[in-house]
């Protein structure tokens, strides 16, 4: 899991948690922080799986005999 990953899983739990205190206390400025901070968590997640991805994919390759070799 990447360090993105981790960072966009607790930005999208703690805006969900403010976001949720807002509506229940009628808070509107809070429920637009906690919604921009669960996005900015989402986008995080989304980067740090690109990342993994592409990382696997590499470890991948390295891995595989080369097929493309001339005897």
């Amino acid at each position: 899991m990447d360090k993105d990953q981790v960072k966009g899983t607790v930005d999208d739990v703690a805006g969900r948690a403010k976001r949720q205190v807002g509506e229940w206390t009628g808070d509107t400025h809070a429920q637009v922080e906690g919604a921009a901070q669960q996005l900015k968590g989402k986008a995080e997640k989304a980067v740090g799986a690109v990342k993994d991805s592409i990382r696997k994919a590499q470890d991948e390759s390295a891995h595989k005999p080369d097929q493309n070799k001339q005897p």
